[in-house]
């Protein structure tokens, strides 16, 4: 086995420690590929799970700064190397993957990748992943591969284990989002039946009193106020209702956190790369996080399933006492002065009324052909 930093039985077992310790799938990819990194001392890995459309649903990288990352460009698409591990299934280690007949090159700003090694990461006979590392470092023998059989031989093991502490994190996250559907279907049923029984009440009660106002004024102002009083009733189980089904997880982990989870699942689904940031963002009062969350939902919701986006980015900012959020896409966008025709197609008085109503501010820049942004301000509590 590789003499490297951290090699012998005990980094492997904390290697494989570390891939079972997360639950979310995002944290589970980063994990293992900064071990794998590590445990065979590599300069860059890198771990692509590949969607149905020739290309990545996600793909995490190790050894290259976000700078790097952002210059590099769009996810590699399903080709070359990364083809045959993928659809062959076979390892692969070339002493400079430049000189391999498959090779079809990198954009300008991507490292030069020359020794390298590379495995598949399979569920049984599904393969769910590629896993690769280059340059080693380590006096290279002429014409060969700085990688050892002996590596190869311990990526296996990790690749092995990936795929277990992948399909428990991708099972936990759909438990999740079961129980969470679960959940919200018992309170919709709740609500319905709650709202159903007091306007049924209400509506007999209307009745009787229209049939009493002539004949028994007295009567007909007692039921009225009996109106009144379930209307009343009504309203206060509409809003402990709305209270309840607030997000669980904003209530626990906050905006920020909350929009990361919620993103994360987003650029899994889609083939748009779909990123978040928070800069200096701090807690604010419940019901503008809520707005907050819900105009970002939406405005996503837009992005990705009308603009045709290939790049969508979420970013939350401090601003004074306040918040910004702010959802960039470079999708077909649309022509502001149709902003009324479109409004109501792209949930934008939904937005707004959210905004307005925690006493923000809404501001939609969009142009044909240039995408559009959807600015979100709300002041401090």
């Amino acid at each position: 086995m590789s003499q490297g930093p951290r090699s012998g039985l005990a980094a492997v077992s904390s290697a494989l420690l570390a891939m079972s310790r997360h639950l979310e799938v995002r944290d589970v990819l980063k994990t293992i590929v900064a071990s794998a990194r590590e445990l065979l001392d590599a300069q860059y890995a890198a771990l692509g799970v590949p969607d149905d459309h020739g290309g990545f649903a996600q793909f995490v990288v190790d050894g290259v700064s976000d700078e790097q990352w952002k210059a590099i460009g769009p996810l590699p698409r399903q080709h070359g190397i990364l083809a045959a591990m993928l659809h062959e299934a076979t390892p692969e280690r070339l002493a400079d993957v430049r000189e391999d007949p498959r090779f079809g090159g990198w954009p300008s700003a991507h490292p030069d990748l020359v020794d390298f090694l590379g495995l598949p990461i399979r569920d049984g006979d599904e393969v769910i992943g590629a896993l690769f590392l280059a340059n080693k470092n380590c006096p290279k023998p002429e014409g060969g591969c700085g990688f050892t059989e002996d590596d190869e031989e311990l990526l296996a093991i990790l690749a092995q284990h990936a795929a277990i502490a992948l399909t428990n994190a991708r099972l936990y996250e759909r438990s999740r989002e079961l129980t969470i559907a679960e959940e919200r279907s018992r309170l919709a049923h709740e609500l319905h039946d709650a709202v159903s029984q007091k306007l049924f009440s209400l509506r007999l009660t209307a009745q009787a009193a229209t049939a009493l106002v002539d004949r028994d004024p007295t009567r007909a102002k007692g039921e009225l106020q009996q109106v009144a009083a379930l209307a009343a009733e009504a309203a206060d189980e509409l809003r402990a209702a709305v209270v309840e089904l607030r997000p669980a997880a904003l209530d626990e982990d906050g905006l920020a956190a909350t929009l990361r989870t919620h993103i994360q699942v987003l650029d899994r689904a889609h083939t748009a790369r779909v990123t978040f940031a928070a800069h200096s963002f701090r807690a604010l009062p419940a019901a503008q996080e809520e707005a907050m969350l819900r105009v970002a939902q939406e405005a996503l919701h837009n992005a990705l399933r009308h603009s045709g986006a290939a790049h969508v980015d979420v970013t939350v900012d401090r601003c004074g006492g306040g918040a910004v959020l702010r959802v960039t896409d470079d999708g077909s966008g649309f022509e502001p002065t149709a902003i009324r025709r479109v409004g109501r197609h792209l949930g934008l008085v939904s937005m707004r009324d959210r905004t307005s109503g925690v006493g923000g501010t809404l501001t939609v820049e969009s142009a044909p052909g240039k995408g559009t942004t959807i600015e979100m301000e709300v002041p401090g509590g």
